[in-house]
C-alpha cells in the first residue's frame, strides 16, 4: 500500500516556522517636528552712504555685485568745491605775495638797523607784518586742505565686503550728505525664523534644524532664540553651512523640533502595501498580514522607521524581511 506523501509533506511545510527575523514592538520616543518658512538674511546689512552733497556723476556697480571692503562704489561731485578752491588758491597766491614783500622790507630793515639808519622799534613792526602774514597763509592753506578733503570724499566707498543688495539711485542724481547709494549685505548668511509663540518653550539654542533647500537637504543649528515676542511669533536665528546667498530675504522650508512623544515605529520594508492598504505580517499565535495605518516617516542611522498609528500593538511581533 501506497502512503501519499504531498498532504504529509504539506502539513511539515505548513508546521515548520516560516520567520527568520522578528522585531518586537515597544513605544519609542520620537520627535515631533514643526514645519515654518524660514528667510536668509545677511549676518551684516549697511548702507554705504554719501559724505557730501553733490551730483551722482559715476555708478560702478549693480544690484548682486560682490564687492570687497573699501572698493569704490560711485563718484559724486560738487561744483561748488572746484569754486571754492580756485578762490583759495587767489588768495594764497596774494598772501605769498605779500610774505615775500615783508620778508624783503624786514630784510632791508635789519641792514638799516645795522648801520644805525633805523629803529628796533620800526624794525619789529616789519617781523610782526611778516610773522602775521606766515600765520595767515598757513591758516589758508589748512582751509584749502579740508576742501581738497571734502572733494576726495566724493567717492563713496562699500563699509564692508559682502553683497550688493539695493542701489536705489541713477547716474544724474543729487545727492544730500548721509544718503545711501547703496546697500550692502556681508559677514556671513543665517536664516531668520518666525515661529508661533505656543512652540517657544521647546526652542533650544544648540538644536539640530532640517532644512529643504531645492532638491538639498541641509541641516543646520539653532544658534540665537530672540526673547521679545512680535505679533505672537518667537523669533530665531539659524546658522547653516554652505547657505545659498544668491536671493536675500528668499524663503526656505525648516523643520524645527518642537517636542518628543513615544510611538511606535517599524522599518519601512516590513510595510507592504496591496490594493491601496497598507500592511505588516506579524509571529506568534496570532500570526498574519495585518492592516495598520501609517503616520509619519523618521530616518536614523539604522535606515528609515515608520510609525504605526493603528493596526499594532506594544508586544507584537513583526516578521523583517
Amino acid at each position: 500500500m501506497k502512503t501519499p506523501l504531498a498532504p504529509a509533506l504539506a502539513l511539515v511545510w505548513l508546521a515548520a516556522p516560516l520567520w527568520a527575523e522578528t522585531l518586537t514592538l515597544a513605544p519609542q520616543p520620537v520627535t515631533d517636528w514643526k514645519a515654518v518658512f524660514g528667510q536668509v538674511q545677511a549676518q551684516t546689512l549697511l548702507p554705504a552712504r554719501a559724505r557730501i552733497g553733490g551730483v551722482l556723476t559715476e555708478l560702478t556697480v549693480a544690484e548682486g555685485d560682490m564687492v570687497a571692503a573699501g572698493q569704490p562704489l560711485a563718484r559724486i561731485e560738487d561744483e561748488k568745491l572746484d569754486l571754492q578752491l580756485t578762490a583759495m588758491d587767489a588768495q594764497i597766491a596774494a598772501l605769498s605775495s605779500q610774505l615775500e614783500n615783508a620778508r624783503s622790507e624786514l630784510a632791508r630793515g635789519e641792514e638799516l638797523l645795522a648801520r644805525g639808519v633805523t629803529t628796533v622799534q620800526f624794525l619789529d613792526g616789519l617781523r610782526t607784518q611778516a610773522d602775521v602774514l606766515t600765520g595767515q597763509l598757513a591758516a589758508m592753506q589748512a582751509e584749502r586742505a579740508v576742501v581738497v578733503q571734502q572733494a576726495s570724499e566724493g567717492v563713496v566707498l562699500a563699509p564692508i565686503a559682502g553683497r550688493v543688495l539695493t542701489v536705489p539711485l541713477a547716474a544724474g542724481a543729487v545727492v544730500m550728505p548721509g544718503e545711501a547709494v547703496a546697500t550692502l549685505g556681508g559677514g556671513g548668511f543665517f536664516l531668520r525664523l518666525a515661529i508661533p509663540e505656543r512652540h517657544a518653550a521647546a526652542l533650544r539654542e544648540g538644536d539640530d534644524i532640517a532644512i529643504a533647500a531645492g532638491m538639498a537637504e541641509l541641516s543646520g543649528r539653532l544658534a540665537r532664540v530672540y526673547p521679545q515676542i512680535e505679533n505672537g511669533r518667537v523669533i530665531a536665528d539659524v546658522a547653516v553651512d554652505a547657505l545659498d546667498d544668491a536671493f536675500v530675504n528668499a524663503r526656505v522650508l525648516v523643520r524645527l523640533p518642537v517636542g518628543e512623544r513615544m510611538a511606535l515605529l517599524v522599518p519601512e520594508g516590513a510595510v507592504t502595501t496591496r490594493s491601496g492598504l497598507d500592511f505588516v505580517t506579524v509571529a506568534g499565535p496570532f500570526e498574519g498580514a495585518r492592516t495598520v495605518v501609517l503616520g509619519q516617516r523618521h530616518q536614523t542611522d539604522t535606515g528609515v522607521l515608520v510609525e504605526i498609528l493603528s493596526g499594532l500593538a506594544a508586544g507584537d511581533a513583526v516578521v523583517l524581511p
